[in-house]
């Protein structure tokens, strides 16, 4: 049901995705920079908000090293568009609602909590340079995430 987990030097998932205020976003709009993937599992959630509003705080900082960042779950666009709304997000969200791209990137995995197996995201982020994934951080910690990521990439 689900591919293995990329890994660094494995050549990046192409997607063509609906984001958050209309449109679409492809893999080739980042051409020539970097890109930070992160993935989360669902839109309003405490750890997901934490996320998105940390990486939106810093996005002036990956700007400045040349990276772009843009966040993927199965949520709706609507979902996105009420996401970013309430909490001022400015970083991109991609909805993946037929699961293409977590398929591709092996994060869509099965889970278990309280005792229940379920499908799910497993919370992961993706740096893509050249068409290549060059870092690769999953079952992300929240705490301090966010920084590591711009550590790695200075």
């Amino acid at each position: 049901m689900n591919k293995s987990k990329l890994t660094a030097g494995d050549p990046a998932p192409e997607f063509n995705l609906p984001r958050d205020g209309g449109g679409n976003l492809s893999h080739v709009d980042f051409v020539g920079k970097k890109l930070v993937l992160f993935f989360y599992p669902r839109d309003d959630t405490k750890g997901c908000t934490t996320e998105a509003t940390e990486f939106t705080a810093a996005l002036p900082e990956f700007e400045k090293i040349g990276a772009a960042v843009v966040g993927v779950s199965k949520d709706s666009v609507a979902s996105h568009d009420k996401f970013v709304a309430k909490y001022g997000l400015t970083v991109p969200l991609l909805s993946d609602e037929n699961g293409t791209l977590c398929e591709s990137a092996g994060v869509w995995v099965e889970k278990n909590m309280y005792g229940k197996k379920f499908m799910g995201i497993e919370r992961t982020t993706l740096v893509i340079e050249g068409g290549k994934i060059t870092h690769v951080w999953p079952r992300v910690k929240v705490n301090g995430h966010v920084d590591a990521v711009l550590a790695a990439l200075r």
